[in-house]
């Protein structure tokens, strides 16, 4: 007889995630050397047809938000990426709050779920926002709307 096959319990790095949100907030300070005033836009063109933009969205005393999308003229809305970034000043973090219309995004999901997200959905959309922001620091070159100063 067979014994049934027992599914483990997805745990989540929570140092790992710390270290993750540690090194988005250093390199995002890089891309933004000061917290410009709301509606202030930063693009950085790493070629032709692929430019990603940062908006400074709201500015506290400790949090500023910050949407980062992908702007690309050839493809169609869908099909680029959008999200929305929580620096924490206090803590020297930042954190996707929502990606793609979601709004909030769990630490883990039970898999398979209804909306197909991953069990570590929030820890991969923080990688995500790793890759972009070494991308852009690595090959984008910076145009700064001056239009809201």
């Amino acid at each position: 007889m067979n014994a049934p096959i027992k599914k483990s319990k997805y745990v989540p790095d929570l140092a790992g995630f710390m270290v993750l949100c540690e090194q988005n907030y250093v390199r995002l300070y890089k891309l933004l050397p000061q917290i410009e005033p709301v509606g202030a836009y930063f693009d950085y063109c790493i070629n032709d047809t692929l430019i990603y933009r940062l908006t400074i969205k709201e500015v506290c005393k400790y949090t500023t938000i910050i949407c980062v999308n992908q702007l690309s003229p050839k493809l169609d809305d869908f099909l680029t990426p959008t999200m929305e970034v929580r620096l924490y000043h206090d803590a020297n973090m930042a954190e996707v709050t929502s990606s793609q219309n979601i709004n909030r995004i769990k630490g883990s999901y039970e898999y398979p779920n209804a909306a197909m997200m991953q069990k570590d959905e929030k820890h991969q959309i923080n990688r995500f926002l790793r890759d972009w922001l070494k991308l852009c620091h690595d090959f984008g070159q910076v145009s700064v709307d001056l239009s809201v100063y």
